[in-house]
C-alpha cells in the first residue's frame, strides 16, 4: 500500500533513500529530505506491506506530469515486483498525469514497460 510520507517515518525514509546511488552522502540525503518536506510539488510515498515499510518512491509534480525522482526497495525485498507495484499505485493516484522519469529512474521505468 502506498502511503504519504510523514515526519515520523523520517529514519525509515532516509534509510531507503540511501540505497539510491545519488543519495549515499549524508548531506545530500538530508538536502533531499528537506526538499520533500518543504516543497509542495515534491511528494514522497512509502510502500507498506503488513506492518513493514519496504519501499519508497519520490516524485516532483509538474503541470500534467509526475516525474519520478527516487525509487528504492529494501534489498531483502527486491526482485518481487515491489517497484512495479509502487509505480502502478502512483499511476492510479495520478490518473490524469503523464508519468516521467529522470536520468536515475529512467532505466527502471523502462524495465516496467512505461
Amino acid at each position: 500500500m502506498l502511503i504519504r510520507y510523514r515526519k515520523n517515518y523520517e529514519k525509515i525514509a532516509m534509510g531507503l533513500l540511501s540505497f539510491m546511488p545519488t543519495e549515499k552522502e549524508l548531506k545530500k540525503l538530508q538536502q533531499t529530505m528537506k526538499h520533500y518536506e518543504t516543497n509542495d510539488d515534491w511528494q514522497l510515498f512509502l510502500w507498506k506491506e503488513e506492518e513493514d515499510v519496504i519501499g519508497i518512491i519520490g516524485v516532483v509534480l509538474r503541470a500534467g506530469q509526475v516525474e519520478i525522482q527516487h525509487i528504492s526497495v529494501n534489498p531483502s525485498h527486491r526482485h518481487q515486483g515491489i517497484g512495479k507495484k509502487m509505480v502502478k499505485a502512483l499511476k492510479d493516484l495520478y490518473p490524469n498525469h503523464e508519468l516521467k522519469a529522470n536520468e536515475f529512474t529512467a532505466a527502471f521505468l523502462e524495465k516496467c514497460g512505461l
